[in-house]
């Protein structure tokens, strides 16, 4: 029988969430969908693939496991069984990427496959985010950044915010259906052909801004990226990397954070515009700064942001070889 949708669990360290995730999948209300689902674990450093060694045994055929020798990172990890599936004489319609950290509360993968047999032309969509910790609605409906967006960003002032709060990157919270930019890489479901369409995602990218540039790439062939936030996931941000927004702590970012930054921009709009961008989030970062101190609050930005993005990002974009142009 031709399955109707895979679902690619990509894991790295997580191995009891990743399972919930999985089971989450394979306990769902009764549907007629056809399901199989695709589990990588990416080289986790810990004993995660002993764990799911064992645990496929309740799972059986259900569940394909990928135990890599390599951490692909996201989107290269997603490949991995993209590019299987593809091959396939008889390829499944949709493929769900579901975070490791993620579980399904509503049954997203029949709803968001629904969404899609409902939108012939839409590529992408993904459904809404609840936070673990405290049951909130979190952003999940994205517009492209670009130069203004990442200065009012960084900046991060809140009544001017407020006041150009139709030019920030995440839409409001609560929100109708509706097409957007991009959709959060934690629960997304697209069509195998419009994956195709686009050669899946761009390897040079580890982690980071890979689902960014991959509905970039869908919306310029003509496909349509929607969010539906009635379809729910519940979610713990930062479980495989520690990047975590409500961290008070704020700990560096990794630097392949501001190599994927950069990538993006640079791909995208150019190095032009990505000079353009990088100065204008610099900008933000230092007048944010101050005002932080000025009204005494602690300071919002990751440590040693400043220079690090100087490192990372500047620097780079002042020499001469530019980087790939995104596929």
């Amino acid at each position: 029988m031709t399955t109707d949708v895979a679902v690619v669990i990509v894991n790295y360290g997580t191995a009891d969430m990743a399972i919930a995730a999985v089971d989450s999948v394979l306990n769902r209300p009764q549907d007629s969908i056809q399901v199989e689902v695709h589990l990588v674990d990416n080289a986790s450093p810990g004993n995660d693939a002993q764990v799911f060694r064992q645990t496929s045994a309740r799972w059986g055929d259900a569940v394909t496991l990928y135990l890599e020798k390599t951490n692909h990172g996201f989107g290269r990890g997603n490949n991995v069984v993209l590019r299987q599936l593809a091959q396939r004489a008889s390829p499944p319609d949709k493929v769900y990427m579901l975070n490791p950290d993620a579980r399904l509360v509503t049954n997203a993968v029949a709803e968001l496959s629904a969404f899609l047999d409902r939108h012939p032309k839409a590529g992408m969509v993904g459904s809404g985010i609840l936070e673990e910790a405290t049951g909130d609605t979190a952003a999940s409906a994205f517009r492209f950044p670009n130069p203004f967006s990442e200065f009012i960003s960084a900046l991060n002032f809140g009544p001017l915010t407020r006041l150009l709060g139709k030019k920030a990157v995440a839409f409001p919270h609560e929100q109708p259906a509706q097409q957007v930019d991009w959709v959060s890489g934690a629960s997304m479901m697209a069509r195998l052909t419009a994956l195709s369409d686009v050669n899946f995602f761009d390897p040079d990218f580890f982690l980071y801004f890979e689902e960014v540039d991959l509905m970039h790439r869908l919306k310029r062939k003509g496909w349509e990226v929607w969010h539906d936030p009635a379809v729910k996931v519940m979610h713990v941000e930062g479980a495989s990397t520690g990047v975590n927004s409500e961290n008070p702590e704020r700990p560096p970012l990794p630097p392949y954070w501001y190599d994927s930054w950069r990538m993006y921009f640079e791909k995208q709009n150019g190095r032009t515009g990505a000079r353009t961008a990088a100065f204008a989030r610099l900008a933000g970062t230092v007048m944010g700064e101050l005002i932080e101190k000025l009204r005494r609050k602690p300071k919002s930005n990751p440590r040693n942001f400043v220079p690090d993005f100087w490192r990372h990002v500047v620097t780079p974009l002042l020499q001469r070889n530019p980087v790939r142009k995104s596929i």
